[in-house]
């Protein structure tokens, strides 16, 4: 059956919906490959496009959040590292995430997590109406300077909810997002960037059925 989803594809329609499938469920490729019936370089390759749609797709996505927005840093590497813990620990990779309430997560990786590097991302994507909520880091000091009506919720003080002032929204997208990455078992940091997209366009579109939507996009758009 001749595959319309993929230029040049020495794989069939069939088989691309089987692999579609198991990479909208999480499947790793060497896996697919198996359960698919496929080399496992073509399942790899496949991955591989795939995961570079679905960054483009997410950074098209992006849009400014208004409301209620949950703000939080975290570092994603090694569990044991050498030097310093915490925030600044050595070999990790700091993100800054934003994450609507009832709605989409945005993530971007940043040079560390100090005002000067979170407060241009924090106004960027964000409209001055928004009410934020964050933890006591001194990096968020200021923010009500910028338009924000602004909530702290300090947790070395044993304080991690009070009604609705919390980040359980975003904490539970970063168990989410280093979860996944565990499962790899040593990704590289070249291909960290790609992999962290990924997993904010999952977790946008956890309540969807991705499958149809990536299969819907491919028809129009098929893989090069």
């Amino acid at each position: 059956m001749k595959n319309k989803y993929v230029f040049r594809a020495r794989i069939s329609e069939r088989q691309l919906r089987h692999l579609l499938r198991l990479y909208c469920a999480d499947v790793c490729a060497l896996t697919a490959a198996t359960l698919a019936g496929v080399n496992r370089n073509t399942a790899h390759l496949l991955y591989t496009r795939l995961r570079t749609r679905v960054v483009a797709l997410t950074t098209a996505e992006s849009q400014p959040f208004t409301g209620e927005v949950e703000i939080d840093e975290s570092y994603f590497g090694p569990r044991r590292v050498r030097g310093r813990r915490g925030r600044g620990a050595a070999g990790k990779i700091p993100v800054i995430g934003l994450l609507k309430r009832g709605g989409n997560v945005y993530v971007k990786i940043v040079p560390d997590c100090s005002r000067e590097a979170l407060r241009p991302i924090i106004r960027g994507p964000m409209l001055a109406a928004s009410t934020v909520y964050t933890d006591g880091w001194r990096s968020y000091d200021g923010l009500v300077l910028d338009g924000f009506r602004h909530h702290r919720i300090h947790h070395h003080e044993n304080q991690f909810a009070r009604g609705k002032n919390h980040v359980n929204g975003i904490e539970s997208f970063w168990s989410f997002a280093k979860l996944r990455m565990a499962k790899m078992r040593g990704l590289r940091k070249t291909h960290f960037l790609a992999h962290l997209l990924e997993s904010q366009w999952r977790w946008n579109h956890r309540r969807d059925n991705r499958y149809k939507l990536l299969l819907q996009h491919l028809a129009k758009h098929p893989l090069s």
